[in-house]
């Protein structure tokens, strides 16, 4: 795992399986985004079985293959998609191209499980609300920076035991490091990658409704920018959003692909969470400045003091083995759809009516 590239971050756990081998296959099918090998990583670790895996560009196959042996590279797409065994596709199309590759994989059987963001129009988000109605199947988000993260994981359970009282707000910072040789040329063209705030912004949005537990909400500020970066003109190197959640809640988020290269770790991803009886600080990633190695470091404050907790190995990542059992029970306990769609909209809503600061 290399942690100083957010584009190769594929967090490794314990593995804790929920089904048998083969009662639960999935095929990995375009692999644009290096978030495929966390996907992957997360659904094998949870007892999946990994059949086929298929891409255009057979480079990015064989280097998959070397860390998923147990997977056969499948000679189109549609082997993978038309295969009886298969339950499940996950993809990680260029942004603009998840939908479609989503909707091809529901229309075939299958449920989806798509890299974030899932989709970069609001066309492309009606058309899956609409396939998902249809299809009965499922089209879910590798929203990786709660789902993939054992502090954000813990800081949920803390959250809902109570501790802090009623979240009332959240404040996220989700910086990033560029690293612009290593990244694909689409990267930098605004009609497929979706925007800052549609892209790395919809992991805020989610976070947002899953603390405070809000199940609508609007947002009502948003900016973005390229303030550095004149050779990549359709970047946007900042942006931040205001939200305010039906119940009264409040969030605030920044985002930036200024990480500076001093720092260990792609990106000093940070998260406080307030509740009417205490606070809770994430810092996911790294604790910068100190002797510390890795993130998980949660920061708990209230009536009854203040205390550290280092997540790691704590809580493992639940929510793929939920997923698999939501797949084979029809269920909906790892994330609903609502959920999942209602993240995306609003990262659409902020990328769409944001105020453009340079």
């Amino acid at each position: 795992m290399n942690v100083s590239d957010g584009m190769t971050y594929a967090p490794k756990g314990k593995p804790q399986p929920v089904v048998k081998p083969g009662e639960f296959v999935f095929s990995a099918v375009r692999l644009d985004h290096g978030h495929i090998y966390g996907m992957c990583n997360g659904l094998t670790e949870a007892g999946g079985t990994l059949k086929y895996v298929y891409d255009p560009d057979e480079k990015k196959v064989a280097a998959f293959l070397k860390a998923f042996p147990q997977a056969k590279a499948a000679r189109s797409e549609e082997e993978a998609l038309e295969d009886a065994e298969t339950h499940m596709i996950a993809g990680a199309a260029v942004t603009s191209e998840r939908c479609a590759l989503g909707l091809r994989a529901m229309n075939a059987g299958k449920d989806y499980f798509t890299d974030k963001a899932p989709f970069t129009t609001m066309e492309q988000l009606e058309s899956a609300r609409k396939a998902v109605k249809d299809t009965g199947k499922k089209y879910m988000v590798y929203y990786a920076e709660r789902l993939h993260d054992e502090g954000s994981i813990l800081a949920g359970y803390i959250a809902e035991s109570g501790e802090i009282g009623k979240v009332i707000s959240v404040t996220g910072f989700g910086p990033h490091r560029l690293g612009a040789p290593g990244r694909p040329a689409w990267f930098f063209e605004r009609e497929k990658y979706g925007g800052i705030l549609c892209d790395i912004g919809s992991h805020q949005f989610e976070q947002f409704l899953y603390y405070t537990g809000e199940e609508e909400a609007k947002v009502t500020a948003s900016r973005i920018a390229n303030f550095a970066h004149p050779e990549y003109p359709e970047l946007e190197d900042f942006g931040d959003a205001q939200l305010t959640g039906k119940n009264g809640s409040a969030g605030y988020f920044k985002l930036d692909w200024f990480t500076p290269d001093g720092l260990r770790t792609w990106g000093d991803g940070r998260m406080f969470i307030q509740g009417t009886k205490g606070y809770i600080e994430i810092r996911k990633y790294v604790n910068i400045a100190s002797e510390q190695n890795g993130g998980g470091h949660l920061f708990v404050v209230n009536d009854s003091g203040e205390k550290y907790i280092n997540a790691v190995g704590v809580t493992g990542y639940p929510f793929f083995g939920k997923l698999i059992l939501d797949c084979l029970e029809r269920t909906e306990n790892a994330m609903t759809q609502k959920h999942a769609f209602l993240a995306a909209e609003l990262s659409l809503q902020a990328q769409e009516n944001a105020v453009r600061l340079k």
